[in-house]
């Protein structure tokens, strides 16, 4: 007997049905599942044209992004996926891209402010000069030009030596800045008089956070009123508070 094979899933339904051989009932089940998905069709070729070219992509590349447009994803998952960074900066911060960049801007130039302030803070006074990281970054370089900048280096490495608790750590670290920077021909000798040594010299016995108290304060005071003032006086100074004082300026004309 020969198949026959019906032309549409509707056929399907009528009398004699029973009386088909079994393959032929098979036959029309397959032809009806593909029918079905080709009715199916369409939908995505309108609705996902987009997203069918990814989901190819990820599956390619062994990504999630396939399963999920398999099961018809969200668009929001969609948009999370693709390689704009500008749509992943919306979706995650709740505002758009333009808006962050602005925001970026403000804060730069906050910053170019408080710099301009603090470059020209230095001047008021010693202490406004060391409470700045940027300002004893400034005059350690002016130091090195006159070749004293152990005197800033003996003073900060006195005032981490101030921080230590451990007994232990606080005689090592006694000995060494000592060794370093008070006793005579010390590779790093500072400008201090006979009487300062000899009292440092005697602390380090019983070392405490204040045993060096005595000769930092007589760097400091050196410092204060010999190099300080020719740093103020000096180019790369001067240069940086015309730049401090013209960003001033522009800010209040734009105010």
């Amino acid at each position: 007997m020969s198949c026959w094979m019906p032309r549409c899933p509707a056929l399907s339904m009528c009398r004699g049905l029973a009386a088909l051989p079994i393959a032929c009932l098979e036959r029309a089940k397959e032809l009806k599942t593909r029918l079905g998905i080709l009715l199916h069709k369409p939908e995505l070729k309108h609705g996902a044209g987009a997203a069918g070219k990814l989901q190819l992509g990820s599956r390619r590349r062994g990504g999630s992004a396939g399963l999920l447009l398999g099961k018809r994803a969200p668009l929001s998952v969609l948009w999370r996926r693709l390689p704009s960074q500008s749509c992943t900066m919306e979706l995650r911060s709740g505002e758009p891209s333009g808006n962050v960049k602005e925001r970026g801007k403000e804060k730069g130039k906050r910053a170019h402010r408080d710099s301009s302030r603090e470059v020209l803070e230095w001047r008021e006074s010693f202490d406004q000069l060391l409470k700045s990281k940027n300002g004893v970054t400034a005059f350690h370089t002016f130091l090195k030009t006159e070749f004293s900048e152990e005197n800033l280096d003996f003073w900060l490495a006195c005032e981490d030596f101030k921080k230590t608790r451990s007994k232990t750590k606080l005689a090592s670290k006694a000995n060494r800045i000592f060794e370093e920077f008070v006793q005579s021909e010390a590779p790093r000798e500072v400008n201090i008089d006979h009487e300062t040594r000899e009292i440092t010299r005697k602390n380090l016995t019983g070392a405490t956070s204040a045993c060096f108290n005595e000769a930092q304060a007589k760097t400091r005071t050196l410092m204060e009123k010999d190099s300080y003032p020719r740093f103020l006086k000096s180019a790369s100074y001067q240069d940086m508070t015309k730049q401090a004082t013209s960003r001033s300026i522009n800010k209040r004309l734009h105010t």
